[in-house]
């Protein structure tokens, strides 16, 4: 297991988020030790308002020390405007080996259920089975692009390997659990050459995918034919959430009308 070496504080924890899916959201840890190189969005953005120096200084994580007493602050201001919370949108909730972070999450879903807010979570680490225990209402979700460890490896160098995140998912989902996927930033075949159908087989017991193009990647943004590309593979993502009765989202931009 790692450990945090470094604890900072902030003045709030719960805002408003802007993302087409979300309500409300709580990012209680600055930087990612999963590296992620899509390029990730969430460290550009630190980057540019100077919140890290560098792809190294985001790599190690910085807790936030006074996440539980925030919550305690602002839950009962705000409980009656929020429908969810998610966790994380700018880091990762239940990062890949660092257990203080794993307690800092279940802590604080557990208040923001005692005051009937419903958690959502989304993670690229391993989602723990005690999750169980915690309200029905919460939805579990991870990240998954592909099957290839490889290729997980060079993206995503930090994070849990792909089949660790869906054993841990399916777990929960066969205990009764909602359990989510999100298939984003799927990857253009010049970065790797995959078969989504077999993707989509390995998350089919989930109740609910989200899907969604690669962005802030210039190798994508000059693969030829990537607007048909991902205009095909939605369609084939659609139809097979449709056939199985499973939830399903299509990110904004991933369809392009030609």
């Amino acid at each position: 297991m790692a450990e945090i070496d470094c604890y900072i504080q902030r003045k709030t924890m719960l805002y408003k988020t802007g993302v087409e899916y979300g309500d409300y959201t709580m990012n209680f840890v600055q930087g990612c030790s999963h590296g992620c190189k899509y390029p990730c969005y969430a460290y550009l953005q630190k980057k540019r308002f100077g919140q890290v120096d560098d792809y190294n200084d985001w790599c190690k994580p910085k807790l936030i020390s006074n996440t539980l007493a925030l919550l305690d602050k602002e839950i009962p201001r705000l409980k009656d405007k929020i429908k969810s919370v998610q966790l994380c949108f700018s880091t990762d909730p239940f990062m890949y080996g660092y257990k203080e972070v794993e307690n800092m999450a279940i802590e604080s879903i557990k208040k923001l259920n005692a005051a009937g807010i419903k958690c959502t979570v989304l993670t690229k680490g391993i989602l723990p089975i005690s999750l169980a225990q915690l309200s029905r209402d919460n939805e579990y979700g991870i990240t998954l692009i592909s099957l290839d460890e490889s290729y997980r490896e060079k993206v995503e160098p930090g994070a849990a390997p792909y089949q660790e995140r869906l054993a841990a998912l399916k777990a929960l989902h066969d205990v009764g659990c909602k359990t989510w996927v999100s298939m984003e930033p799927y990857p253009t075949p010049n970065l790797i050459e995959q078969d989504l159908q077999q993707i989509l087989e390995a998350v089919g017991f989930t109740d609910k995918l989200i899907f969604g193009r690669t962005n802030y990647n210039k190798e994508v943004s000059s693969y030829k034919g990537h607007k048909d590309f991902y205009n095909k593979l939605a369609a084939e993502v659609i139809s097979f959430c449709e056939d199985r009765g499973i939830q399903y989202h299509i990110k904004d931009k991933t369809i392009t009308e030609e």
